[in-house]
Parts: C-alpha cells; sequence; structure tokens
C-alpha cells in the first residue's frame, strides 16, 4: 500500500531540505471501495495534526488504485505521518509495518520524515575515507625523552603486558598506568596509516590529564608532557598533510577532572582552583550544591566534577574567538569528535560549531551518540543534531550493532531494517560522513564480540584471563573480515579501532585499551584491511553512492551501491554452509574484485563473500 523507501511512493524519499515538495502516493485495494484519502502528519513538539486531502489518480492494474497528494514542510525539524482511507469496512488507517511498508492491521506506528535546513552543508575531504581511532597511550611509543611529566605515574616496562586493572587499597582503578605512547610516535607510523588508506585519524584525548585515558582534563591548552609538546602534535598534523591524513580531537567538554587547573582539588596547580576559592574565575563553571565538598559530577564520579557548560565564561573559554576549540584548530587539527554529545546543551553545540567553522570553514564536528540521532531524546528534550548548524555527524552505533549481529546469528531481515531506519531518517550529507565503527575503547574489541564467549557482567578477573580458544580465534578471523567487509561498503565511513586490523582481542576497559602488537600482526587479518583501503580508493561509488538491499534472508546479506559512474554489489554469508544468492541478469558478466565470478547465481561459501563490480 506504501513503501516510504520507494521513489513510487515517496518522492524524495529519506530526509529532505524545509521547503522540498514530497509527493506522496499510495496504492488501495479495489475491493475496499475507497471513497477517500488523506494524509495526516504532524510536526514534532506539537499537538495539532494537518490532514491533506489526497486525489484519486487512476487505477493500477484491474485491481488496485493510486491516492495521491503533495506536502511541503516549511519548517525544519520532525514529521510523523501516516494515511486514513474511508473504505466500505470504516475509516482505516495505514500505518508503518516492517521495511517501512503500510498496512492496515493497525497495529503499526508512523513513519518519520527528518527535515533539515536548505543550507546545511557538511565537509567533502572524509567522504570516501577511512578513519582510524587511536588510544595515544598504546598505539606506539617513540621513545623521544619528555619533559615535566606530572608526578603520580606509573610505567610499564614490558608492552605487550596487560593494563592495570586491580583495584588499589581504596578500591579504586585509577587508571595512572602508562606504556609510554606518544604523538611522535604517531608520526613515525604514519606510512603504515597511509598504507591502510587511513584519510583520518580520531585521537582520543591528548590534553594534559592525571589518568591514561585522559577524559578527566587537567589543562585543554596543553599537550599532556607524556605524549609530547603542542609542536609534537603540530608536527604530527603537518606530516599527516603530506600523506593525505587529517586528525580529530576528542573533546571532552561536559565535565573536567578533579585534579584540574580549573577545579584544582587536589593541589597540584598553583592557581586557586574552583575547589579551593569561591573568588576562583572557574567557581561559576560548576555546580555546588556545599561549596567545596559537595558538587554535581559526571555519573556521580567525584574525580570527574561536572560543568556548567551556558556559564558565559565557560562558553567562551571554550568556544570564543581564540578560544580552545579555534586554538587547536589553528594549530593543526580537522575538526572535533564530541564527548557524550547528549550531555551538551544545545545552545553549546550550536555555539561550538559555530566557533569551529569561523576558524575552518571545513572543520568537522562528530558526535558521540548511542542510538539513532535523528530522533535522540536527552534529559526530556528532542535534539537537533542533525538539523544542520550542530553535528555533521555521529558515531554510528546502530549499525554496529547490525554488523556485529547479521555475523552473529541474529534474524537477517531485522539487521537489514536497522541499516534501513538509519539511512531514512538521516540527512544524506550525514550519512556519508557516518563513523562506522564496530568496535572503540568504550566496547569490547570485535573479535571478542564475534566469536569470544559472551561476557554476562563477569567482572575484570574473569575478563582478563579470558581468551579465544583456537577454535573461537578461527571463527572470530572469518567473521571479523566479512564485519569489516560491511563497514567499509556500507554508507558512511569505516573507523578502524587501533589493532583491530592485527587480530587484538579483549573484553571491556582496560582489557580493549592494550598495546598495538607491533611486529605479533595476524598478516591475514592485516592484508585484508589493506586491501579493502584499496577498494574504497579505487571507486568513488563508496563517497556518495546510495545503497540499496537486494537480500537479506537466512545468514545471507546481498546488496548494492550506486552512483552515475558504476554499481558495486556486495554479497555476505554469516553462516558455515554454501550460499547461492540469485542475483539480476546484468551481474553475470560482472567483474569479481573480491569471491568467485558469477554464473546464474552468486556463490558465497561459508562466512564467504563476494565483491562484484559494474561500471556504468
Amino acid at each position: 500500500m506504501f513503501n516510504s523507501r520507494n521513489t513510487d511512493f515517496k518522492n524524495p524519499v529519506g530526509a529532505v531540505a524545509e521547503g522540498t515538495q514530497v509527493h506522496f502516493k499510495i496504492i488501495v485495494p479495489r475491493e475496499l471501495r475507497c471513497s477517500a484519502a488523506c494524509l495526516q502528519i504532524e510536526k514534532d513538539n506539537t499537538k495539532e495534526v494537518f490532514s491533506y486531502g489526497m486525489f484519486w489518480c487512476g487505477m493500477s492494474g484491474e485491481n488496485h488504485e493510486w491516492w495521491e497528494c503533495d506536502f511541503t514542510p516549511e519548517q525544519t525539524g520532525l514529521y510523523f505521518y501516516h494515511f486514513e482511507i474511508d473504505t466500505w469496512r470504516g475509516h482505516l488507517p495505514i500505518t508503518r509495518q516492517f521495511g517501512s511498508e503500510g498496512g492496515i492491521d493497525g497495529k503499526g506506528a508512523r513513519w518519520q520524515m527528518t527535515v533539515y535546513r536548505n543550507d546545511f552543508k557538511t565537509p567533502d575531504w572524509l567522504a570516501g575515507g577511512v578513519m582510524y581511532q587511536i588510544f595515544p597511550d598504546r598505539f606506539y611509543a617513540s621513545g623521544k625523552p619528555k619533559k615535566n611529566v606530572p608526578t603520580g605515574r606509573t610505567f610499564h616496562n614490558n608492552w605487550l603486558e596487560q593494563p592495570d586493572w586491580q583495584p588499589n587499597e581504596q578500591g579504586e582503578v585509577t587508571n595512572s598506568d602508562y606504556f609510554g605512547g606518544d604523538l611522535a610516535g604517531i608520526t613515525e607510523k604514519l606510512d603504515y596509516l597511509q598504507g591502510l588508506g587511513v584519510t583520518c585519524v580520531y585521537l582520543n584525548p591528548i590534553f594534559e590529564a592525571h589518568s591514561n585515558h585522559r577524559y578527566n582534563t587537567g589543562d585543554y591548552a596543553k599537550i599532556d608532557p607524556l605524549l609530547g609538546t603542542e609542536q609534537d602534535f603540530r608536527t604530527l598534523c603537518r606530516e599527516g598533510k603530506k600523506r593525505g591524513i587529517s586528525f580529530l580531537l576528542d573533546g571532552v567538554f561536559s565535565h573536567t577532572g578533579s585534579d584540574s587547573v580549573y577545579f584544582n582539588r587536589e593541589g597540584r596547580y598553583p592557581g586557586e582552583g574552583a575547589y579551593q576559592s569561591q573568588s576562583s574565575p572557574y567557581y561559576s563553571w560548576y555546580d555546588f550544591q556545599e561549596w567545596p565538598s559537595r558538587y554535581a559530577s559526571w555519573w556521580n564520579f567525584e574525580t570527574l566534577p561536572n560543568v556548567r557548560e551556558t556559564e558565559v565564561s565557560y562558553d567562551e573559554y571554550i568556544n570564543g574567538d581564540g578560544g580552545i576549540v579555534q586554538k587547536w584548530l589553528a594549530a593543526g587539527a580537522a575538526g572535533w569528535r564530541l564527548d557524550v554529545a547528549d550531555e551538551l546543551p544545545d545552545g553549546f553545540i550550536d555555539h561550538l560549531t559555530a566557533a569551529a567553522k569561523k576558524k575552518k570553514k571545513d572543520a568537522l564536528i562528530l558526535g558521540e551518540v548511542w542510538e539513532d540521532a535523528s530522533h535522540k531524546i536527552a534529559y526530556g528534550v528532542r535534539r537537533r543534531y542533525l538539523l544542520g548548524g550542530q553535528l555533521d555527524s555521529v558515531m554510528n552505533y546502530p549499525f554496529r550493532d547490525a554488523i556485529l549481529g547479521f555475523l552473529t546469528g541474529q534474524n537477517t531481515a531485522h539487521i537489514m531494517e536497522l541499516i534501513g531506519d538509519v539511512l531514512e531518517n538521516y540527512p544524506p550529507q550525514v550519512i556519508h560522513l557516518l563513523m562506522n565503527h564496530i568496535g572503540t575503547h568504550d566496547t569490547e574489541r570485535a573479535i571478542t564480540m564475534l566469536a569470544g564467549e559472551p561476557m554476562r557482567h563477569r567482572g575484570r578477573e574473569w575478563q582478563q584471563k579470558t581468551r579465544l580458544t583456537p577454535e573461537q580465534w578461527e571463527l572470530g578471523i572469518k567473521r571479523l573480515k566479512l564485519a569489516a567487509l560491511m563497514q567499509y561498503t556500507l554508507p558512511g565511513v569505516p573507523c578502524v579501532y587501533y589493532g583491530d586490523e592485527a587480530g587484538m582481542e579483549g573484553y571491556r576497559d582496560p582489557f580493549n585499551r592494550a598495546c598495538y602488537p607491533w611486529g605479533q600482526e595476524n598478516q591475514e587479518l592485516l592484508d585484508w584491511y589493506r586491501n579493502l583501503g584499496k577498494l574504497r580508493q579505487a571507486h568513488s561509488v563508496f563517497k556518495d553512492g546510495a545503497m540499496h538491499a537486494l537480500i537479506a534472508d537466512n545468514g545471507c546479506l546481498v546488496y548494492l551501491r550506486k552512483n552515475a559512474e558504476q554499481e558495486i554489489l556486495i554479497g555476505l554469508n554469516a553462516t558455515g554452509e554454501t550460499k547461492w544468492p540469485p542475483i539480476p541478469s546484468e551481474w553475470h558478466e560482472a567483474k569479481a574484485w573480491l569471491g568467485q565470478a558469477p554464473k546464474d547465481n552468486l556463490e558465497l561459501p561459508p562466512y564467504g563473500c563476494a565483491v562484484l563490480v559494474l561500471e556504468q
């Protein structure tokens, strides 16, 4: 009756710019004797439902008829809609069913239409590229001497030993153990990254902080001395640019460390922080219930006092002319990844984005959002991340769930539905920049998720001693290769968490944050990732091509990427049995970039895949 992902029924499909005329068409069985039809549409955050009459537009065969209308959304936001028809059976709603199709069983929901600003443009330098995430302490240590390293840090002598995980006498895990990875070390490995096809590196926090993860910022204006100096960062960006590699910084702006120049609870810094004096210039940044010992903190961690982002002096410090955002863009950064974006007020993100774009027109602003970012509600407010003026894109956790779910036996049709929802709800310019990861510093390693024993809330002692068995490892390699192929061929930009390409395993923090195993990489995986990088470099379809699903059934996925120049077909078999999915006849003569050239059907061996290329 209707399918919002098919231009026969809704044109254009997906999200649209404000002022765009959208054509709707429904098909109604003749036997219902439909006498009237209408589009019912409601703008988000209002209680007004508007009804648009549809016109009878003719027959579709002998047994069905078309009803059509146009609607032009004049304002940005979310619009929710369904259809209603008058029939001999009474007044019937047509609502959203599985696959975004329409039905009249009364159990469906409304469709969502995202309407974004007509001036919403995103940077184009990342589209078609490859991202790589680095946890700076654990990637590579240059051995370059460091000056003024803060006290309270312990250092590992063996690069390949496990990070510390046991609590101290107070029962705290302090994350104060270091391996010595640094910015100069990353600079030394730029050729390695270039060989993987990497075009953008996302760095976990690099500013001075007194933990190895550095999410408890001590000084936003200073590189952590163990990582190097501002000049080391400038050198890294300059050398990266020679190789076509940009750098995305992690902005942790919802809280600082208690051990910081701003709060200074531990008294490390010479000036007066908010904890020490109500006359401190930073006092107004924090929310004290009872100064100095009771204050709002991030998830009740007293070492992470929350900041009041809307406080004028804090906003100006971060987002003002010459502030932190602009300072590091001027030093060579290409943009910012915003930590816990759902905890940052809209006004703060507005100011941050404006400051970044003012300093560097093509600066990238990417947010950490774990859910569908188009309709995310945080703290009772519908967020407007993707409507223009805020985020350029987001970390794509829904695709991660889809990829890992497909390869671990979840319903294949439901997996494609997860992917389809994102593609339908997000603006196209956002989709081209989606950060498609399958693991980060916040999750288990991908190969562990794909083949290891589920963690099931087990503690750190179990996690640190549990490794993949030889059988699990063999299965994990097969599945990880397929997961990476999906990462690299779905719409968006693949983001490799450092060491996934080498076969690193591990459960949650800190076991997912071990050191890169230089000289001990799994060569089969490494070669696979290098070839996937070449696949993206060689085909423009991965920059801006649309996606069309062909098959999503019984552990088998087949989909197309298509633009004006070429089409590429990707087939994946997540099962231990050979599959022969049928494909359109024009693909029988296609060139096989991966897998076997097709005959009548596509042959996918157990845990096998194929990539076919058809030039226009």
